[in-house]
């Protein structure tokens, strides 16, 4: 039996979502294991450093993670907490996912100070989004709103939204719910209308593959159904785009033991989208999201991810 932990070391990005989310994690081990201690290591990522730039043009949201994998590896810190929308679809070998907790709200929510709901927007109203995927359901089922690039953390995205920069933001639900700023969505947005991303709304802890002692500590803080969902999504995403920033998305639902699964991949301007779903028992979840992958590429995935891979696209 491997014995309670002594001291466990959290790596965590600094804003102010991650370091809740190491919270989190830290709360719920010091429950666990009431003589361990359980310190947090902040560190500042490449992501949070270039601000003037769409992450898809600078390494897409392995560069929230790398700085934090470093620090596992040379042993500053034994865990790293991530929100599973944020962790590369291809972990290297000297990695592993080895919790996955639940689930918070994964749908985009919509804020805006002067409006209820994304469809009083008027033409010409100015959207502010970071992400590739919002941007392409965005634009193909609004075609007549000026979609803008968005980056910052989450309180410099709520503050260039205040200061009259965007009539309206798209952020992820699960955020703003975590940090006690529920009262900033007026209103959350379906998945037919915005399909999630990959993992949104899930928290997951990473560690090296070469301890697992880490792994059996950390093995509480599973949850198996969240986790089921997010294996099958990661699948449809590490299939078709891989480490690359593409417009896709992939959300699945867990009950009675089966996995609904739902995708899309899209050009960033929405003129071409290609959407799936598929159904099957949780047991198997990678199988599943590389069913819904086979879907996907008949209904002319692969045409799409083509043309963003072309010069100039």
């Amino acid at each position: 039996m491997t014995p309670h932990p002594e001291r466990i070391v959290i790596a965590t990005r600094e804003s102010r979502l991650a370091l809740w989310q190491a919270e989190h994690v830290r709360g719920l081990l010091q429950s666990l294991y009431p003589a361990c201690q359980v310190e947090l290591l902040g560190m500042t990522t490449r992501g949070d450093q270039i601000l003037d730039r769409p992450l898809a043009k600078v390494g897409g949201k392995g560069l929230f993670v790398k700085e934090l994998e470093t620090a596992l590896l040379d042993g500053s810190a034994d865990i790293a907490v991530h929100s599973m929308k944020d962790v590369p679809m291809v972990l290297a070998p000297e990695f592993a996912l080895v919790a996955i907790g639940p689930r918070e709200v994964p749908l985009d929510a919509f804020v805006s100070n002067k409006y209820e709901r994304i469809e009083d927007l008027p033409p010409g109203a100015v959207v502010g989004t970071s992400s590739l995927r919002r941007e392409a359901q965005l634009r193909a089922t609004y075609p007549y709103l000026a979609v803008a690039s968005l980056r910052g953390n989450l309180d410099t995205r709520l503050r260039k939204l205040d200061e009259g920069q965007y009539d309206a933001i798209i952020l992820a639900a699960a955020g703003l719910t975590r940090l006690g700023l529920k009262e900033r969505i007026r209103s959350t947005i379906s998945a037919e209308a915005s399909l999630p991303a990959a993992g949104q709304g899930a928290l997951g802890i990473e560690a090296r593959a070469d301890r697992p002692e880490l792994a059996a500590w950390l093995a509480p803080l599973n949850d198996a159904a969240t986790a089921a969902c997010v294996r099958a999504e990661r699948a449809v995403s590490r299939a078709l785009a891989g480490s690359c920033e593409v417009p896709l998305g992939a959300y699945a639902e867990f009950a009675d033991g089966n996995l609904r699964l739902r995708g899309l991949v899209a050009t960033p301007d929405g003129a071409r989208i290609a959407r799936a779903e598929h159904a099957g028992p949780a047991a198997d979840p990678e199988a599943l999201g590389l069913a819904l992958v086979a879907d996907l590429r008949a209904q002319g995935a692969d045409e799409i991810l083509a043309t963003l891979a072309s010069p100039g696209a």
